[in-house]
Parts: C-alpha cells; structure tokens; sequence
C-alpha cells in the first residue's frame, strides 16, 4: 500500500516537474547535462548505501562525487566573474546561500517537529544541538566529537548527513577570498592553476597521513577534504577553452564510470578511508567532466536528469527517512527499505517543484540585501528553537514516568570526563588506599559501588581507567586512528606502575572482555563475531587462532598482575537487547511497557569463553572471581529494569542506580575473613 502512494504520487507530478526542470535549463545557456546526471549517480550511491541496500558497500563515497562536482562549478563562477571584472564576493554567498539554506532549513524544522513527537528529552536535546551546529554549519566537527560517521551510533542522528554540507560551506567561505586576493597579485588563469595544484597537494598528504592517525577526523574535517574540491576546480580551469578536450571522450568517460562503479562495489567501511582510496571516485569524477558529454547514455538519460535536478532536496531528506526506519526497528525489511527509498525521492521531489527552485527565484528578485536579511533571520530563529531544545529537551510534553526512565541514560558516574575520558589516576573515597580498580568504561561505570563497599570511610579507591580498553598486555585495538594508539600507551604505562603500586592491596579487573574477544552488536561499529582486539595481525573472525592468541595473553596478563595483588576478576556485565531506557521510555510513550531482557542460557552461550578463561586464571594463578549474575539475574533471566526504571544507561553500562545492586559483591574483597576462600553469593575461585 505504502509503495502505491508514494508511486502514483510520483506520476502524478512528473509533468510538473519536467516543465519545472526544462525552464532551469533554459534559463541557463551554460548548463552541463553531464554534471547533472552526474549528481544523480552520486546522490543514488549514498542513498542506497544509507538504506543498507546489498551490494552497494562503498556508496558513501557519492559525498566525494559530490565535492569534486562542487569544486568544479565553484572555479567556474569565481573565474569567470574575475575575468569579466564583475565577482561579487556578497553575490557569491547570497547565491550558495539561496541555493543551500530553504530547504535545509524546512528539512531541520520537520525533524525537530518529528522530535517533539518521537524522542526522549535526552534524546531531543541532541537533536537540538546537532540542530543548531547544522545551522551554524559546523556539524561536522560536532560529529568528530561524537562516534563516527561508519558507527551503528550513527543511525540515532537524524541530521548526521549534514557534516558535507558543513564541510562545502566552509569551503565556501575561504575559497572564493583565496582567489580574490591571488587575483589582485597575479591574475589570470596560470597563477590560479599553480595555487589549486599545491593547495591540492598539500590537502592530499594531509588526509593520507590523518586517515592512518585518525581515520575520523581525515573524514570529517575540511583540510583532509579539501584537495577533492581544489581537483574539482582544476579541472575547470584546465578544460575552460576546450583546448585540452580529449581526443576519444567516449572512453574517458567510461573510464571514469568504471572507477566511480568499481569504488561503490569493492570499497567499503572496513578500509581505512578517505586516504588514498578517495583517489578512486574522485579521478573517477574528474575524467567524467574532462569528457564532458552531454547526450551520454550514462547521464543523459531522463532519469539521470530527474533525479541530478531533485539530488540536494533528495539528499537531504533520505537521511532522516533512514533514521525512522531505524527507530521503528523496520530497517532490514525489504518492504520499508523500499518504501523509505521512494520516500525519499517524493520528499525530494516536492522541496525540489516548491521550496528549491521557486523560493530560490523569489529571492533572486529581491534586493540583495533584503534577501540575505530574510535568510539570516529566518536561520537566527530556528538555532534559537534548536537552542531552546538543547538546553531542556521540553520534558512536560511527556509523562513523569517517561521522564524518570530517560533520566537513567544521564545516571552515570559524575568523574567519568575527569578519571575515565582522560585516563588519569583518580582516588575514590578518602586517602587510606584499601582497594584498585583497572578497566574500561564497564570499570567506570562500577566504580562508585566499590567504593561504596569499603568498610572504612577514610578508605579509599584507585582508579586508572580508558574507553574501549581492554586490561591485556599485547593486544592492539582493531581499529585506526588515536585511540587505539592511546590505549597501547595507557596499558604500557599501567602495568609497568602497577609492579611497585599499592602491592598487595587488592586489585580488581572489570572489562567487557567478551566485546573485545567476539565482537558486540551496537557499540562502536563493532558487530559479534568481529573481535575489537588483534596480537599479531587484524582478525575478521573469531578463529581457533585468534581464541588460542586472545587466551595465552590474558592469562599471561591476569597471573603478571597477579604476582604483586590479590587479583579479583569480574565476571561479564549481562549484555541487553537493545538501548534499555529508549527501549522502555519509547514503549511507554506508545502506551506499551517493555522489559528488555535475556535469558541464562544467552548469557551462557554470549560469555562462555571469557568464563573459562576467568576459571583457567583462577586456577593457575589464584586469582579470585567476582559473579554480578546472583545480584542481577533470578534462576531464568537477568533484567534491564527494576521496579518499572533501567538498571542499564544502554544496553551494556550499568547507572548508579544498577550499580548500586552489586555492593553486596564487593564487599566480599573487604571480607578479610572470606578473602582466602570462595565466599558465598558472587566470589567464587
């Protein structure tokens, strides 16, 4: 049914839509059908990328398409308005910003609407300042902060595709001022041509070294990205007189649509990236417009054209379209996926025939002035609606219970940014050293009931901690960039300070160790059955190899660190579902109640290999075993919720709140009675 709509819907406009895309071109004696049907290659690359469709593993690299286009048209207007001594740096930005800003300022204004009515407080304050750094078009250092682009984070953001748009503009922005001042020391074309060569150059090395340090910030960053728009732009000005035309165009351009096609089938998220793989459609992009063919079957055809005309409205609009399909748990099934595709083209089509190209022209007709005003206040009001929304979430649209169950994602330790984030030592409690704590953020998030279970007040805990960290001499993170190097450090460091530090005070180890060795489902990108860790070499699967590997250090780490402290290790955290405040606090705005869950038996078949391992340390080298599951789990399953609240602030961290459940189980290690033996309840050898 959905499918009919959205295809009868689709008929019925296209005579509108034809009439509305042969007076743009009329209009305009320079436009390139080629470019066009370009951007309709690009923009149904990432949208079919975005909705997981089979086959299509490296269609994000439609946003590269994009950049070398931009680049291109850009060198074009600012080189011929310098020629004909008539660029206008005002005009130049009024232009991007008539072009760029009505409809991503509609598209935001619906997603905080769709907010108001589907998120959480927590989650609608996100969305508010994902909303405002959209506007001020800096959403893409936002995202740097936050986990990246390739992570299943991700798809809880509904403006993440924005960070390009932010990247252009920045673009924008520097680009034409750049040629303005090199124009007044030495105009003409061969000046220009030198400064985008180097200029490209130097971005080029620039992203290559980043994407091997911080494969993150090389994707989201304007200086690694540059050098695709700066080649845009020589290709401009090395093609402006045709002089350099190619000799066969015909086999340029499917050179160029072989590497673009070839980069959207083989590339794909496991490879470092941008790096030099970004080489691929971007040579791929340059040859096509080198060719400059304009009745080519690759992009000529109607629906290339149909499409390269609606590619912004549609690029804008999918990512949402995609994000809802996430938050209604319907991504993977076919019907939906399809449905969100055709969506997307409608929504697309529609800003296109009445929000693009009409409120476009009516600006046009306005004084510049009076045009740039109306944009700047109509983009100052919705930042301060998305500031409103950042700084309260508007919690009195929902029920107190909704309330008090998002509350739980925020019930964290207060010192995580001071003792966690930042890896330093930090002490719980008073200065009496009683206990230390090592970890990752499963530590952190337990931390504070240790130190609630020390039996003196003027005890005290130590802590070392690091996100994402696993407490194993040997092993490297899986994946590229800074904090894989960061953890390397902090372990070194660690173990080396832990042979003289407190000896003999107890030593208590928390990891999720079973992340680290099988892969997780929604942390990080990861996903079960790809480990997060490698001793020699990177594994794709988790082998008899890797497991013999993972075993021989971790033992040989538990029983180092072993030989100067009573070493307690902590049995795996039950992993959830899902998200357990979003899943219970959605529940309830619907009217229904969730308890997210898991049985005995998952939890066994989940963690079985850590629990040997753990059982093998114990008996080599004496180390004792700390078991949540008495305190968190009946004879059948383990909860996420207790008395209607999450115990969980997602689907693996514990809050204070669920913390607080596992004291009893500490207090154990301050047993010095019991410490010898293996105690009751969950301390077991």
């Amino acid at each position: 049914m959905p499918i009919f709509f959205v295809s009868t819907l689709t008929r019925l406009l296209e005579d509108q839509a034809l009439a509305v895309q042969h007076s743009v071109a009329r209009s305009d004696p320079g436009f390139r059908r080629d470019i066009n049907g370009l951007r309709a290659w690009a923009v149904l690359s990432v949208v079919l990328y975005h909705f997981a469709v089979a086959g299509v593993s490296g269609g994000f690299v439609g946003v590269d398409i994009f950049f070398v286009i931009s680049g291109f048209l850009m060198a074009g207007i600012v080189h011929r308005g310098l020629e004909a001594k008539s660029f206008s740096l005002l005009g130049f930005y009024l232009a991007r910003a008539r072009r760029i800003w009505p409809v991503l300022l509609l598209v935001v204004l619906v997603v905080m609407a769709l907010g108001w009515l589907l998120l959480l407080p927590s989650e609608y304050q996100v969305l508010g300042k994902h909303a405002r750094d959209t506007l001020y078009f800096s959403s893409n250092l936002r995202y740097l902060k936050e986990s990246g682009y390739f992570d299943v984070a991700s798809q809880q953001k509904w403006l993440l595709h924005t960070w390009s748009l932010s990247v252009e503009w920045q673009f924008y922005l520097i680009y034409p001022l750049v040629l303005v001042c090199l124009d007044k020391l030495a105009a003409g074309r061969r000046p220009a041509l030198v400064v985008h060569m180097l200029a490209a150059l130097g971005s080029f090395a620039f992203c290559v070294v980043l994407t091997g340090k911080n494969s993150e910030a090389a994707f989201f960053l304007l200086p690694s990205r540059a050098w695709e728009m700066l080649v845009g732009g020589l290709v401009f000005l090395l093609t402006v007189d045709r002089a350099s035309a190619p000799q066969r165009p015909r086999l340029i351009e499917g050179m160029g649509f072989g590497l673009i096609i070839a980069s959207v089938l083989l590339i794909d998220t496991q490879m470092a990236w941008p790096g030099y793989l970004a080489l691929l459609p971007t040579f791929g992009t340059c040859l096509v417009l080198w060719a400059a063919r304009q009745q080519s079957r690759w992009t000529g055809s109607r629906a290339a054209q149909w499409l390269g005309t609606r590619s912004y409205s549609v690029y804008l609009w999918h990512w949402p379209l995609v994000v809802l399909l996430a938050y209604c748990n319907v991504q993977h099934e076919p019907l939906w996926v399809v449905t969100g595709i055709l969506a997307s083209l409608v929504l697309g089509h529609l800003s296109y025939v009445a929000v693009e190209v009409p409120v476009g022209r009516w600006l046009g007709r306005r004084y510049k002035i009076v045009a740039a005003l109306l944009l700047i206040v109509s983009a100052v009001l919705l930042t301060h609606v998305a500031q409103w929304i950042r700084n309260t979430g508007v919690p009195e649209r929902l029920s107190d219970q909704v309330v008090r169950i998002d509350a739980a994602s925020a019930d964290l330790n207060p010192r995580k940014g001071e003792c966690l984030n930042e890896g330093a030592p930090c002490v719980y409690g008073g200065t009496d050293i009683a206990a230390l704590v090592i970890g990752d953020s499963h530590a952190d998030a337990l931390i504070t009931a240790v130190q609630a279970s020390l039996p003196d007040a003027q005890q005290g805990v130590y802590f070392r901690g690091q996100a994402g960290c696993l407490m194993v001499e040997g092993s490297h993170k899986a994946q590229v960039g800074k904090e894989g190097d960061r953890c390397w450090a902090f372990k070194r460091e660690l173990f080396a300070q832990l042979d003289t530090l407190y000896v003999g005070k107890p030593l208590i180890v928390i990891n999720r160790t079973s992340g680290y060795a099988l892969g997780s489902v929604g942390e990080h990108g990861s996903r079960e059955g790809l480990p997060q860790v490698y001793f020699s070499a990177p594994a794709d699967a988790v082998t008899a190899q890797f497991k013999a590997l993972f075993r021989e250090h971790y033992l040989s780490s538990v029983c180092r660190l072993a030989q100067q402290h009573p070493v307690y290790l902590m049995r795996p955290l039950p992993e959830m579902p899902g998200n357990v405040p979003q899943l219970t606090g959605h529940a309830l705005m619907w009217g229904r109640e969730v308890r997210p869950s898991i049985t005995r038996e998952q939890y066994r078949q989940r963690h079985g290999f850590v629990w040997g391992l753990q059982d093998e340390a114990a008996a080599q080298c004496g180390v004792k075993i700390l078991d949540p599951l008495p305190y968190l789990c009946d004879e059948q399953k383990c909860d996420g919720t207790r008395d209607g609240l999450p115990l969980y602030i997602d689907d693996n961290h514990l809050n204070e709140r669920g913390n607080r459940l596992l004291i009893p189980m500490f207090k154990q290690v301050f047993d010095a009675p019991q410490a010898g033996d293996a105690g009751a309840g969950g301390l077991a050898h």
